[in-house]
């Protein structure tokens, strides 16, 4: 069991900070973001994905904002999509997948998926799955587990909540986008809330 219940969710982005909070406020957690903590995005954060591999970069965030908070219990998470036919891209590279470097939120979304949508025109296999990696780092441990979730990319968007690929990734076991399901529908299949469940479950925190 964990010593003190203060953590930081050391994310930039809105949408993984609502799928975030709800499950580690419910395992008990006094979650702070890094805006209300007051850490200002910083260049060299844009450095910290450089690794080949989801983990490595999850690790990697959760040292650096443990480090830059003060010493303040840090989780953080990489995650991104592997399309079969395309040899498992985007992977680490989901976020920055269309090269737009001056787009962000709801516009580099867009960039992203169009060109997913133009790598797959004419190709008949769509499986894809998604995969996060969820680090947690304090003073005195380190932690770091894996979720995945399978489904296909579909050529046309549906429904409208969700971020990122959703609109387009079917699951398989709901057999709806993560953009047309409830926040609890997709937090039970998604590779984020597996992910966060079994780091809890090895910080003994249950979740």
């Amino acid at each position: 069991m964990m010593k003190g219940r203060d953590l930081l969710i050391a994310t930039r982005s809105a949408g993984k900070a609502r799928e975030l909070r709800p499950i580690l406020e419910r395992a008990g957690f006094t979650v702070v973001d890094l805006e209300a903590f007051g850490l200002p995005e910083e260049g060299e954060e844009r450095e910290l994905e450089r690794f080949a591999t989801f983990e490595e970069n999850a690790l990697a965030k959760a040292r650096y904002f443990y480090e830059v908070s003060g010493g303040i219990a840090t989780i953080a998470d990489d995650s991104g999509l592997e399309v079969a036919q395309l040899g498992g891209a985007p992977g680490v590279r989901s976020k920055r997948y269309s090269g737009r470097s001056d787009l962000n939120g709801v516009a580099l979304d867009e960039a992203n998926n169009a060109k997913l949508l133009a790598e797959l025109n004419g190709v008949g296999d769509r499986r894809a799955r998604y995969v996060c990696v969820a680090a947690f780092v304090a003073h005195d441990l380190e932690a770091v587990r894996r979720g995945e979730t399978e489904g296909r990319i579909l050529m046309a968007p549906r429904g409208s909540g969700g971020f990122g690929y959703d609109p387009y990734f079917e699951s398989a076991e709901l057999g709806r986008t993560f953009a047309e399901v409830s926040t609890g529908d997709k937090e039970g299949v998604s590779h984020r809330g597996r992910a966060l469940r079994a780091l809890l479950s090895a910080l003994g925190e249950g979740g």
